[in-house]
């Protein structure tokens, strides 16, 4: 086994604290990889709130990082040390099934292996995330980092980047759309961003002016505060595409009805149950879907897609140290746009 340092879930204090973990020894298709930068996901304070006193299982997170390849194995045919790479949620995939076939492994039938709480599909063991110095993969779910981009800055757009992205290509967003993003978070502002870089008309839509001129800067020409009657009134059966990026379970009535007739409503943010009328839907004939993630080919297109416009989150750079800052930070919502962790200090 390989030694190094992370940040492990404690699960009495539901904090995170320093400890020595292992990696595996490399597989033929491994690469090692020194992680540089991880960002803080919603994701993970979830887990780490989830986490139960008696459990016997152990919590690292992190699942969007960037790094450098220190080692390859026998086979690996495109990685050599030195590579600057960035991985994402996703560290395997049964690789046979139709999904995996279509290139959409991160809707494998069996499940994808996740970055972290995963089971190895090999030995059985629990995958440790990336809130650490080292992390083991399959070249398979490595991506090269583009020249250009920012290491600190990529790392949230191997889970946050690429959920908005899958969506919007999907739905054949691009010049002459309407686009509204609802919330304007870690997932929100990568989605004004990447819209407008694909051409389309783009709005925010919030609960409130604070957020007005940030929405502008990013790149929207629209912004509509949700609570105001009146402007959502404006703004009834506008929007091609309404990406719905916010976090907390709310009322979807509100942004089906400023989706446009055969428009659909991408709903991101909040992974629980949600109840729709039928009414909603029905009168001019629009869709509710949602989206996840994303496989190989959307992966490697999205982050080539922002190399090319410049694209990168919006971070606040906190040494690893400060994780359990950040969480707690995370928690009340105090973050412009994402936090992502220096991890340097671990060594």
């Amino acid at each position: 086994m390989r030694s190094t340092t992370g940040w492990q879930a404690d699960s009495t204090t539901r904090t995170l604290r320093r400890a020595a973990l292992e990696r595996r020894e490399l597989r033929p298709d491994d690469i090692a990889v020194r992680v540089d930068y991880c960002g803080v996901c919603h994701t993970d304070l979830h887990a780490l709130q989830a986490l139960e006193s008696d459990t016997n299982g152990v919590l690292v997170p992190g699942h969007e990082f960037t790094g450098v390849v220190t080692e390859v194995g026998s086979a690996v045919p495109d990685f050599s040390p030195g590579d600057p790479v960035a991985v994402g949620n996703i560290v395997d995939s049964c690789g046979t099934c139709r999904m995996c076939q279509a290139g959409q492994e991160n809707f494998c039938r069996e499940f994808p292996t996740l970055t972290y709480g995963g089971t190895d599909r090999q030995d059985g063991s629990t995958t440790l995330g990336g809130y650490s110095r080292e992390y083991v993969v399959s070249n398979r779910f490595a991506y090269p980092l583009p020249a250009g981009l920012d290491a600190a800055a990529t790392a949230p757009l191997l889970c946050a980047g690429v959920t908005v992205w899958e969506p919007l290509q999907a739905l054949g967003v691009g010049p002459g759309n309407t686009v509204a993003v609802a919330g304007l978070g870690g997932l929100g502002h990568l989605a004004v961003k990447m819209a407008t870089a694909l051409g389309a008309t783009t709005s925010v839509i919030s609960r409130s002016l604070d957020k007005a001129h940030e929405a502008r800067g990013l790149g929207a020409e629209g912004f509509i505060v949700s609570t105001d009657p009146e402007q959502m009134e404006a703004v009834r059966d506008h929007f091609d595409v309404v990406i719905d990026t916010i976090s907390a379970p709310h009322d979807l009535a509100p942004y089906l009805r400023v989706t446009a007739m055969d428009g659909t409503l991408s709903h991101l943010g909040h992974l629980g149950p949600v109840t729709v009328g039928t009414m909603d839907l029905l009168i001019g004939r629009k869709k509710l879907s949602s989206a996840g993630s994303g496989g190989h080919p959307s992966t490697a297109a999205m982050l080539h897609f922002c190399a090319e416009h410049g694209i990168t989150a919006d971070i606040e750079l906190l040494p690893s140290s400060q994780v359990n800052k950040a969480l707690e930070r995370l928690a009340r919502n105090d973050v412009r746009y994402r936090f992502v962790l220096d991890m340097s200090d671990l060594d």
